[in-house]
């Protein structure tokens, strides 16, 4: 009945705007009143042509089409003699749309999902879609856990036919989680089930990790933990029954009731392999790490899958197929297992193809490829192809897929897609002293410079101790095999006086570096330099430590030195930028050369690993120790001496600080030829920028000593504790440390805040 009324009115509407006419041939048809549409386009869906015979039938066909294009808001067909006239109100653009209160989502995601429903920029103003749109926005905010929201929505008419759409949300406060009962959970304690949820009830870190503000895919998510949880202990028939979520008729607090069923729990009977098992059994079966006579588990079937999969991935076996099939008795509450291996037709690669990379050249990705065109395929060098091009340093993404190529069966290609940064840097780093006051140092440097994964650099310091200029260039493929070379010149003075003693020391020197790579992660690098220092005393002064005027009295006011180095660096870091995982660990040996002026060695080795504590916590270690001595009866020159303290080292206490000091002048650091440094951090990003900033606290010990006159036992380790930041900003990178020292002695030198930054171009 509503249906036929609803006819009738359109009907009758037709009709009102195209009166009764007689029938006759079109000899022209005219527009008025378009402004933006296009008249061919309106051309395009008249069913009238010049020629045809006008009906009223025809007429009412016209003015259906056309506000069936959703361009106007109103249609008339009107007669002139032989011509038809169609007049058209055009229905308003959308010249603006502009959000207000907007916090919880970014304004781009929004304005992107705004268009997928019709309103976007330059469309054609429609209520209903706005409506649409307005419920669409509501919807976002409800899966955030904000049932509070309000959306006001307001159109401004604008000239030339346009509007301008404003919503005004106020996005409330996010519904907090106020109780979760796990109904059925017998077998294992609700309270074990509950901690590994993601959403959890209020707790004294809730403002930070936001665990306790509701979110429908976090239950989701959830479910599938519980699920998780019990396949891996046995439960091979658990089922979430049924979930419901009621919420207060204040909107402020939610209460969540999960029911389940345990189901019983099973121990695997036998393990079988079938199949075409191209290799030999015995392999496969190392692989295998579920056994019989064990509590089944999900996980420990799925690492058995995953790594038959990936050992036929690596013997070229690409699409390959591991299925396990369970079969219960659920008599004896036993499962056995058969997996079945299909590994398919090996495959080899076509082709490799490079794409997104708008300044580096094709050879410098390719370069880092260990998956070679026209070999056979293997996983494992894919994988290791993808994560040496992020260890570049030179992209923010690297993706590498595989898909097969059309129309056979035993090819693939590899492509190489990348997402370019800036690989340019001005660093500058400062800190604040008594002595020096504010101290700053800074470098310019460009890692891949004219994308030729050359590196080039500059630093500069302008602190009033220590100043420096150096240059160094470095380029990682000298030769096809990986071999890499490098040259380094420097111009630095120290000069000390502000401190209270008069010397002053001119270095100048170069030298150049090769580096050979071992294997996938171990480097061996050589180098020779030299170094010519030039020391300037003042003997008038009574605050220049007694050993630096004995070191004038016996090598004189300027030496020479060719310092020969040897160092070898191995590198597991999953990334360059956000590491998780792996690390690096470097050991050095510098021997400046007898039969010159000086002659001494130096010998260094340093650790960094990152562990992965959870999906977002980080743990990372640090150590380095150092010790150095003269040869051939020399002492070691007193400017070659370790020296701790200060950022990237023992924060809080002021750089090189840390150490022994001259007996007449307390305030005199004069470094020592063995070091110790340790660091420990925890870092996870902060809410709200993802991996872009990351904080937590450090625990830092560390200090120089020498052989004699200062022991550990006498001097002991210097700690700090404190809070780190580390933020890839857009300005670039920045990094802050407040620390506080623990057991400050009688001379220490503090100094609780630095920081250092940078841009990138």
């Amino acid at each position: 009945m509503k249906k036929n009324l609803l006819a009738g009115l359109v009907i009758s509407l037709l009709a009102s705007a195209a009166a009764a006419i007689e029938p006759f041939t079109v000899r022209d048809i005219r527009l008025e009143g378009i402004q933006r549409v296009e008249a061919g386009t309106v051309f395009s869906y008249l069913p009238v042509k010049v020629g045809d015979t006008m009906t009223d039938e025809m007429a009412a066909q016209a003015i259906k089409a056309l506000f069936a294009t959703g361009f106007f808001k109103d249609v008339r067909i009107e007669m002139d003699g032989g011509v038809v006239v169609v007049v058209v109100e055009e229905r308003p653009a959308i010249a603006q749309i502009d959000f207000i209160g907007l916090k919880e989502f970014d304004k781009e995601q929004l304005t992107k999902g705004l268009k997928e429903v019709g309103v976007a920029v330059a469309r054609t103003f429609d209520r209903a879609t706005l409506e649409k749109a307005e419920q669409e926005l509501k919807r976002q905010y409800l899966t955030r856990g904000r049932y509070a929201v309000t959306i006001t929505t307001t159109v401004t008419p604008l000239e030339r036919n346009r509007v301008a759409i404003n919503f005004t949300i106020d996005e409330g406060e996010p519904a907090t989680i106020r109780q979760i009962n796990i109904v059925g959970a017998n077998a294992i304690r609700e309270k074990d089930l509950l901690a590994a949820m993601q959403q959890k009830t209020g707790g004294w870190l809730s403002w930070y990790t936001k665990d306790d503000q509701y979110s429908r895919q976090k239950l989701s998510a959830d479910l599938e933990t519980l699920r998780s949880y019990y396949l891996d202990r046995g439960y091979l028939e658990f089922s979430v029954e049924s979930t419901q979520v009621s919420i207060t008729p204040d909107k402020k607090e939610i209460y969540i009731t999960i029911s389940i069923n345990e189901g019983e729990r099973y121990l695997v009977s036998s393990v079988k392999l079938a199949g075409d098992l191209t290799l030999s059994e015995e392999e496969f079966r190392k692989l295998v790490k579920i056994r019989a006579g064990e509590v089944f588990s999900r996980e420990r079937l799925n690492e058995t899958t995953k790594a038959i999969t990936d050992k036929l991935g690596h013997q070229g076996y690409a699409f390959a197929n591991v299925n396990a099939a369970p079969e219960l008795d659920k008599e004896k509450r036993q499962v056995a297992f058969t997996i079945f291996v299909d590994p398919g037709k090996r495959t080899y690669v076509r082709r490799i193809n490079v794409t997104g990379n708008t300044k580096t050249r094709d050879e410098v990705i390719r370069q880092e490829m260990r998956q070679m065109e026209g070999a056979w395929y293997d996983a494992d060098r894919v994988a290791k192809s993808r994560e040496r091009i992020d260890r570049t340093g030179y992209f923010n993404e690297v993706t590498v897929e595989t898909p097969p190529v059309p129309g056979t069966i035993d090819q693939v290609d590899v492509n190489v897609n990348v997402a370019e940064k800036s690989t340019g840097n001005i660093s500058i780093g400062a800190g604040y002293s008594t002595a020096e006051k504010v101290i700053l140092s800074g470098s310019i440097s460009q890692t891949n410079i004219f994308g030729s994964g050359k590196h080039l650099g500059l630093q500069i310091n302008t602190g009033k101790l220590n100043r420096t200029l150096g240059i160094n260039y470095t380029n990682p493929y000298f030769t096809v095999d990986g071999i890499s070379q490098g040259f380094d010149v420097y111009y630095r003075t120290l000069n000390p006086t502000s401190l209270g003693y008069a010397f002053q020391s001119t270095s100048w020197g170069g030298g150049i570096r090769f580096g050979f790579p071992l294997d996938e992660k171990d480097m061996l690098n050589v180098g020779l330099a030299i170094d010519q220092t030039t020391i300037d005393i003042t003997p008038i002064t009574i605050a220049t430590p007694i050993q630096y005027i004995q070191f004038q009295k016996e090598h004189g006011d300027s030496n020479i030195t060719l310092p020969a180095t040897v160092s070898w660096i191995r590198d597991t870091r999953n990334s360059a930028i956000y590491t998780t995982s792996g690390g690096v660990q470097k050991a050095g040996v510098e021997v400046a050369i007898p039969g010159v002026d000086l002659s001494f060695y130096r010998l260094t080795y340093s650790n960094q690993q990152y562990f992965s504590l959870t999906k977002d916590l980080i743990l990372m270690l640090y150590g380095e120790v150092g010790y150095a001595n003269g040869l051939e009866g020399q002492t070691l020159p007193f400017y070659k001496n370790f020296f701790a303290g200060g950022v990237g080292s023992v924060r809080g206490f002021e750089t090189a600080s840390l150490g022994p000091v001259d007996p007449l002048y307390p305030d005199t650091r004069l470094g020592g030829t063995r070091k110790v440094v340790l660091n420990a951090e925890l870092l996870m990003p902060f809410p709200g920028f993802d991996k872009a900033l990351r904080l937590g606290p450090f625990i830092d010990a560390g200090n120089v000593f020498n052989e004699t006159g200062y022991t550990i036992s006498e001097g002991g380790l210097r700690w700090s504790v404190g809070l780190t930041a580390a933020w890839i900003s857009p300005l670039g990178p920045l990094k802050f440390s407040f620390g506080q020292p623990i057991g400050i002695e009688k001379n220490d030198k503090i100094q609780k805040f630095q920081f250092q930054m940078g841009t990138t171009f």
